[in-house]
């Protein structure tokens, strides 16, 4: 199985990298035994104008095994998924599937090779039906018509098989994100897929969606299939994965079969040359006066009243499942959606509820959950996206502005370290991780007293989190208070001072960095905690 690397680019990068692949055996399941392959990448390489994405990669998977993916942004990782479905062709190397060589001209190859991409954001079309998503390129019929019976039939089929129970006429982009996974899903089963790719699966579900959708891939690999696994996140991947292949700068440089957490260390090193203690390097900050104080907040998913305070130099971590609150609270503190009840101060003065404007004047700063619908304006560059807010609280014509603005964005992109071929791209063409510190960049020119970050990491590679958590500390340690969500509780463990933990729309508890532990926190998140969680403190 993993690592099987032609014997002088193994040396070349090994070399270069100090790291060196274990080469594994398979594991013990369907496909072990000495079996061929079912997908492997053979020296595979892929050359840009100018950046070297690849370079001689070689791994396989089998059937019956999970194999993790992982790497920073720009590790490759999306490149080896577009080679296998179609959208690349490799300049080097070979693509097996079966022991067979394949070289995909478009994704319709791929898929009639039994190949399936489940992307992060999900190819499908909101407005047809579930159905109709289902079967999309295949609808049953003649003549032009669609058998609807037909259609139904086998959808309801396929749904069946995935243990969900969603109608097959409804409109999916009505679904949930978790739902409309699954119907993705259900597509690769109907072609029969026998390799599917998985791209930050989770990245958008609850915690529970997240339990289901890892339950169906535990199914898929007992039935057979070749599983390639992509996250960020390094509990799923032990929990789920049997083996892993780690990318650096477009080269495989590790390799792990089986494993486990017991793994993350030297996993995290071969990423990036890090450690978990470089990664969060959490330090003590003397409090200051108060910065923020919430007084009995109620409105739409807040349903009992939070009151609390934070302090300047305070980060203040905000835990729960998808759904307790936290989203909807950072909300109705920003005025995005005017509470039902209650009041909220900064620096003590009293804020108009209900009114952004005024919360961005009184120093007051969201970066919201979904950065690419909520946080950023995708066709304007990456300096206008920065100066949004300025520019409300400048107050000047754009005439005498325009310089000002200028100079001043252009500071804070390189103060942020946003990678960027200029600030005058358009912010879609950056990573995640990228547009991210550009919304946190924007709120530093406004002049920021306070940052709401709901889910600041989600999605974006470890490299990005540490540069996003180091702009985390100089903030607080230069005054400033932050409030921030995380369904990541290892980042919520290693960052926050104290700990907030919502559930159903409630504060359950709030913990300091000291007395919390994982298993404190996931008793007062779930549903059953009242019976559970003896140790909550008053908020």
């Amino acid at each position: 199985m993993g690592g099987r690397r032609p014997a002088s680019a193994a040396a070349d990068a090994d070399q270069r990298h100090g790291h060196h692949p274990r080469h594994l055996s398979r594991p013990a399941g369907p496909g072990s035994g000495g079996v061929t392959a079912l997908l492997e990448y053979a020296g595979v390489g892929k050359v840009f104008p100018g950046v070297v994405a690849l370079d001689g990669v070689s791994f396989t998977v089998a059937g019956g095994e999970i194999r993790a993916l992982i790497g920073e942004n720009g590790a490759g990782k999306s490149t080896l998924l577009k080679i296998l479905s179609g959208q690349y062709q490799p300049d080097s190397g070979t693509l097996l599937v079966d022991g067979v060589a394949r070289r995909f001209a478009a994704p319709r190859d791929s898929r009639d090779a039994g190949i399936a991409i489940i992307h992060q954001e999900l190819q499908l079309a909101p407005d047809l039906s579930v159905a109709e998503n289902l079967m999309l390129g295949a609808l049953p019929g003649r003549f032009g018509l669609v058998d609807r019976r037909a259609l139904r039939r086998q959808a309801l089929a396929v749904l069946e098989r995935l243990g969900e129970p969603i109608d097959p006429d409804s409109r999916l982009g009505d679904l949930p994100i978790g739902r409309r996974q699954m119907v993705e899903i259900g597509r690769a089963l109907l072609r029969d897929a026998r390799v599917i790719a998985f791209d930050e699966p989770t990245s958008s579900l609850s915690a529970r969606e997240t339990t289901r959708l890892m339950a169906i891939i535990r199914q898929l690999r007992a039935e057979g299939r070749a599983i390639i696994y992509v996250s960020h996140r390094m509990e799923e991947v032990f929990a789920l994965a049997d083996s892993a292949t780690v990318l650096r700068d477009g080269r495989h440089v590790f390799d792990a079969a089986p494993v486990g957490p017991d793994d993350e260390g030297r996993l995290l090193s071969a990423m990036a040359g890090r450690t978990i203690a470089d990664i969060y390097d959490w330090r003590a900050r003397a409090s200051g006066d108060m910065a923020i104080a919430l007084d009995a907040i109620t409105g739409p998913g807040v349903t009992a009243p939070v009151t609390l305070s934070v302090a300047r130099g305070e980060i203040l971590g905000f835990f729960g499942l998808v759904g307790a609150g936290r989203s909807e609270l950072f909300r109705l503190v920003f005025g995005a959606v005017p509470p039902a009840s209650g009041a909220v101060a900064v620096g003590g003065a009293p804020l108009r509820p209900g009114d952004p404007r005024a919360a961005i004047a009184a120093g007051l700063a969201l970066c919201p959950e979904d950065r690419k619908e909520e946080g950023i304006v995708p066709l304007a560059s990456v300096r206008e996206n920065v100066a949004l807010a300025w520019r409300n609280r400048a107050g000047a014509t754009p005439l005498l502005q325009d310089r000002a603005e200028k100079a001043a964005s252009t500071d804070r992109i390189a103060q942020m370290r946003v990678k960027t071929a200029s600030p005058e791209v358009a912010i879609s063409t950056l990573s995640g991780g990228n547009q991210q510190k550009a919304i946190i960049a924007r709120w530093l020119m406004a002049d920021a007293r306070v940052l709401l970050l709901d889910e600041p990491t989600r999605g974006i590679d470890v490299g990005a989190r540490q540069e996003i958590y180091a702009h985390m500390y100089r903030f607080a340690e230069a005054g400033g208070a932050i409030l921030f969500a995380s369904s990541d509780m290892p980042e919520v463990l290693g960052v926050a001072d104290r700990i907030v933990v919502m559930r159903e729309g409630a504060i359950s508890g709030i913990v300091a960095r000291g007395d919390a532990t994982p298993e404190r926190l996931l008793r007062l998140a779930l549903p059953d905690a009242d019976a559970a969680a003896p140790h909550r403190m008053s908020a």
